[in-house]
C-alpha cells in the first residue's frame, strides 16, 4: 500500500461520503488552511487594485475602451500566474499535509515548484480546449454551455492531483486526467454540479454577512446605477480589500479539497477493481457445470474417450 493511500480522504465515496469526508477536513484543518488562503487572498486583492477599472468606466467610445482594455491584459494575466501558483502550492499542501508532518506551507511552496510550470502551459492549453467546447456548447444552446462548463470543471479539478500525486509529464497528466474523469462519468459530473452549487450558495452567504458595511454604497448603486463609480472607489479601500480576503480565505481551500475527493475516489475505485479482477474467491470455486465437464479435451493423449 503506498503512502497516498493512508490520506484521510482516501476511499471509494459516494455523495454521502463525500460531503461527510470533505466536511471533517476543513473543520480538522480549518486554522492551517484558513491562514494559508488569507495570506494568499490578501495578496490577490491588493494586485487586482491595481486594476483601474474607473478609467473605463468614463470611456464611452467603442474603440477607446478596446485600446484601453488591451492595457489591462497584462495585469490581468500576472494576477492569473499568481493565482496558479497559489493553486498548486495549496493542492500540494492538502495532498501531502495529513500524510507527511514535514510537508508544511514552507515545504509544500518549495515542493510544488516542480509541478507550477508544467501546470500552466496545461492550462494554455485547457483554455484554448475550453473556448472551443464552449463555442460547441453555444451552438446546443444554454443546456449544452452549462454541460460544458460542468464538464471543463471536472477535467480540470483532475488536473493538479494527477500532476503531484502520480509525479507525471504534461502527456501522461492529460491522458490520466481524460481517463479518470471519463470513468464514472456521470457521477463526476453530477457531483461536480452538486459540489459547485454548494460553493455558489456558502459563498453568497459568507459575502452577505462580511460585507455588510458596505450595503449601502451597493443599494445606491442599484437605485442610481449613474452612481457606479462609487462601487470602484468602495473596493479600493483597505476595509473591503482586508473583509473580501477573509471571504476568499474561507472558501478558498473548497476547490483543491473537493479535488482531492474526486481524485482519491478515481483512484480507489481503480485499486477495487484490480483487487476484485486478481484476488475474487470466485475464481476459485468449483462451479456445477465444472463437475460434468470433460476432464481433457477431445485430442488429449490421456482422454479415455479418445479413440
Amino acid at each position: 500500500m503506498d503512502q497516498i493511500s493512508k490520506h484521510p480522504l482516501y476511499s471509494r465515496h459516494n455523495i454521502d461520503s463525500a460531503i461527510s469526508s470533505f466536511w471533517s477536513f476543513y473543520k480538522k484543518h480549518f486554522v492551517a488552511l484558513f491562514i494559508i488562503s488569507l495570506g494568499m487572498s490578501l495578496v490577490l486583492q491588493y494586485a487586482s487594485t491595481t486594476i483601474d477599472l474607473k478609467e473605463l468606466q468614463a470611456i464611452t467610445d467603442p474603440l477607446l475602451l478596446l485600446e484601453a482594455m488591451k492595457g489591462l491584459i497584462l495585469p490581468m494575466l500576472i494576477i492569473s500566474v499568481i493565482n496558479l501558483l497559489f493553486t498548486t502550492i495549496l493542492q500540494y499542501y492538502i495532498l501531502y499535509n495529513p500524510i507527511d508532518s514535514e510537508s508544511n506551507f514552507v515545504v509544500s511552496a518549495i515542493r510544488s515548484m516542480k509541478y507550477f510550470i508544467p501546470y500552466l502551459i496545461i492550462m494554455v492549453l485547457f483554455v484554448f480546449m475550453g473556448a472551443i467546447a464552449i463555442f460547441l456548447g453555444i451552438l446546443a444552446l444554454i443546456v449544452g454551455v452549462f454541460f460544458s462548463i460542468l464538464y471543463l470543471i471536472t477535467l480540470y479539478l483532475f488536473i493538479l492531483p494527477v500532476m503531484i500525486v502520480e509525479d507525471t509529464d504534461i502527456g501522461h497528466t492529460i491522458n490520466r486526467t481524460f481517463a479518470l474523469a471519463h470513468k464514472n462519468f456521470w457521477s463526476n459530473i453530477g457531483w461536480v454540479a452538486v459540489f459547485l452549487i454548494i460553493l455558489i450558495v456558502v459563498s453568497i452567504i459568507f459575502s452577505g454577512i462580511l460585507l455588510l458595511p458596505f450595503t449601502g454604497s451597493f443599494v445606491k448603486t442599484i437605485i442610481n446605477p449613474e452612481e457606479a463609480a462609487t462601487i470602484v472607489d468602495v473596493t479600493q479601500r483597505p476595509l473591503f480589500i482586508i473583509l473580501s480576503a477573509f471571504v476568499n480565505a474561507l472558501t478558498l481551500p473548497f476547490l483543491p479539497i473537493f479535488a482531492t475527493i474526486i481524485y482519491f475516489n478515481a483512484r480507489a475505485s481503480e485499486t477495487e477493481l484490480l483487487y476484485s479482477a486478481t484476488d475474487n474467491p470466485e475464481n476459485d470455486k468449483v462451479k456445477v457445470e465444472d463437475l460434468y465437464s470433460k476432464p481433457y479435451s477431445d485430442e488429449h493423449p490421456d482422454n479415455p474417450d479418445k479413440t
